[in-house]
């Protein structure tokens, strides 16, 4: 399940930048080395682009663009997010389902010294370098998780948040009518890996935006913005000292070594998460 309210048009295309990085991750045709986009790709339609007087901050390579180009065809013929993202899945052999989080339009809107931007806007153009006043979610208070979300969360045994952002990326999701209320009453295991290790992050703005939002950015901060509704928090080693503070808030919390600097890290940390959820068999 993926947040949505990181949407943007460009060109006139509906791009969808978190979903498609799950997709072209799990399809294994990710550009890991620039975190975005698809490896190998090449930039000519946006040097053209550029030619003809066009804005070329968000980067947009060819191959991408035709998933845009896609997407905004099937979109404009009456299809849903969730079933074009599935289509585009499917035929990227991502070999997993990956829900867009609504169908319903979400927008995240970061309100800095600068003014109000959306959130591409400020990470991508100002390369998140302003200083972030407050976020919101437009459109959230009549936004619904979809059908295939909700069928998918009840037939799960437990929920991982990954440790993406927390401001950006998990509370879009989490604002959704009812979505929270469904986590408070799961009946499996809900398990968070941390993405504040020694009080920062490892890239991106989530510790930034923490504060932004009156939370403290640690491990501890983290688990305030869950602790209604989770069960296990999984911070890094260098944040053993907070386990016992977040205990007290009703968590279990447990320490292990989160940073990921490569594919074997990720798969390492996957596998440790699978067997505090005992689903390692």
């Amino acid at each position: 399940m993926v947040n949505t309210a990181d949407d943007e048009e460009f060109f006139g295309l509906h791009v969808s930048p978190d979903v498609d990085t799950v997709v072209y991750s799990l399809a294994g045709i990710a550009d890991y080395d620039k975190g975005w986009g698809v490896a190998g790709d090449t930039f000519n339609a946006l040097q053209m682009l550029s030619r003809l007087g066009c804005e070329t901050w968000f980067k947009l390579g060819d191959k991408d663009l035709a998933i845009h180009v896609y997407r905004t065809m099937r979109l404009r013929e009456g299809a849903t997010l969730t079933e074009v993202t599935e289509e585009i899945a499917s035929r990227l052999n991502a070999g997993w389902r990956v829900l867009p989080m609504t169908d319903d339009p979400v927008r995240t809107l970061v309100e800095t010294e600068s003014g109000t931007m959306s959130f591409q806007t400020y990470f991508v153009k100002h390369s998140y370098g302003l200083k972030v006043l407050g976020v919101r979610f437009e459109g959230a208070e009549n936004a619904r998780p979809t059908a295939q979300v909700l069928e998918a969360l009840e037939n799960s045994k437990a929920v991982v948040l990954c440790p993406s952002n927390p401001v950006v990326s998990i509370s879009p999701i989490l604002s959704l009518q009812g979505f929270r209320d469904k986590l408070r009453v799961f009946s499996g295991t809900v398990l968070a890996v941390s993405p504040i290790v020694g009080g920062k992050t490892i890239r991106g703005p989530a510790a930034e935006m923490m504060k932004a939002v009156g939370v403290e950015p640690s491990s501890l901060g983290v688990a305030e913005m869950y602790k209604d509704f989770l069960d296990v928090l999984v911070v890094d080693e260098q944040d053993a000292e907070l386990l016992d503070d977040i205990a007290a808030l009703g968590v279990k919390a447990i320490s292990f070594n989160t940073v990921m600097g490569s594919l074997e890290d990720k798969v390492r940390l996957a596998k440790f998460c699978l067997h505090v959820l005992g689903m390692d068999g």
